[in-house]
C-alpha cells in the first residue's frame, strides 16, 4: 500500500467506528493486565465470561493475593491454560505489590518483566490505559497486515515494526484496535468477508471472496 492508501485505509475504518476500543471488560489498570494476561489463546468472550465475578471481588493485586491461586482457579477453570495463567497471575501481582506499590507501571520494559506479560500484552496495556501509541500485533493483526499488504512480516514483531513506521496520524492511537475488529468481524482466518469490507478496493489480497456464499 502507498502512503495514500494507508491514510484512506484507516479513514474508512475509523468513520465507521470513530472510538474504537477493546471488548475486554475490566475496571482499572490492574483489572486490564489481569484480563489481557488471560486472554492469550482464549476469546474476550470466554475472559469476559470468567472474569465478571472475579473483578466484582477483585479489584487490587492485594485483594488477589488473598484469593489466591486455587480461588483464581476456581474463577478461570473455563479458560485455556487457566493453571499456568493463575500461577502468572499471583506471581505477577506480588510483584506489583513488592515492586511497585500495587501500581501497573507505565513503561513496556518494566511490563514484560512480569510472568505471563509478553510484549503484545504489555502494548495493549499500554495503549488501553495509558494512551501510549502501540501496535499489539495478535493473531487478527498479523493475518490483517499480511493479507491487505498493510503491514506484511513473518512474525508479529515484524508486523509490529511495520505498522510502526507506515501507520499515519491522526489513527496511531486506535489502529490495534481497528484491525483487531477488522480482522475479528470481516477480513477473517477462513473466509474474508470481502463482500462487505469497507477497504476492499484498497487490499492486495488476491483470493478475495467478493460474492456471499451461499446459505451465510
Amino acid at each position: 500500500m502507498t502512503k495514500d492508501q494507508i491514510f484512506e485505509f484507516f479513514r474508512r475504518l475509523a468513520e465507521d467506528n470513530p472510538a474504537p476500543e477493546t471488548e475486554l471488560e475490566y475496571g482499572n489498570a490492574y483489572q486490564l493486565l489481569v484480563a489481557v494476561a488471560l486472554s492469550a489463546q482464549a476469546t474476550d468472550v470466554g475472559v469476559n465470561k470468567a472474569t465478571r465475578a472475579l473483578f466484582r471481588a477483585v479489584e487490587t493485586p492485594v485483594q488477589m493475593i488473598q484469593l489466591g491461586e486455587d480461588g483464581l482457579k476456581e474463577h478461570i477453570k473455563t479458560i485455556g491454560l487457566f493453571n499456568s495463567k493463575a500461577k502468572n497471575v499471583i506471581a505477577l501481582s506480588q510483584i506489583l505489590v513488592d515492586e511497585y506499590g500495587g501500581e501497573v507501571p507505565d513503561s513496556r520494559e518494566e511490563l514484560v518483566k512480569l510472568p505471563g506479560v509478553g510484549r503484545k500484552t504489555a502494548n495493549v496495556v499500554l495503549n488501553c490505559w495509558f494512551g501510549q501509541e502501540t501496535f499489539a500485533v495478535d493473531t487478527h493483526i498479523f493475518r490483517v497486515g499480511n493479507r491487505t499488504g498493510l503491514a506484511k512480516g513473518k512474525t508479529p514483531e515484524q508486523v509490529e515494526a511495520k505498522l510502526e513506521k507506515r501507520v499515519p496520524q491522526p489513527f496511531r492511537l486506535g489502529a490495534h484496535h481497528w484491525l483487531i475488529l477488522h480482522g475479528r468481524y470481516v477480513c477473517k482466518a477462513r473466509t474474508p468477508e470481502c463482500w462487505r469490507c469497507k477497504v476492499v478496493d484498497l487490499c492486495s489480497y488476491r483470493k478475495k471472496v467478493l460474492e456471499k456464499p451461499k446459505g451465510r
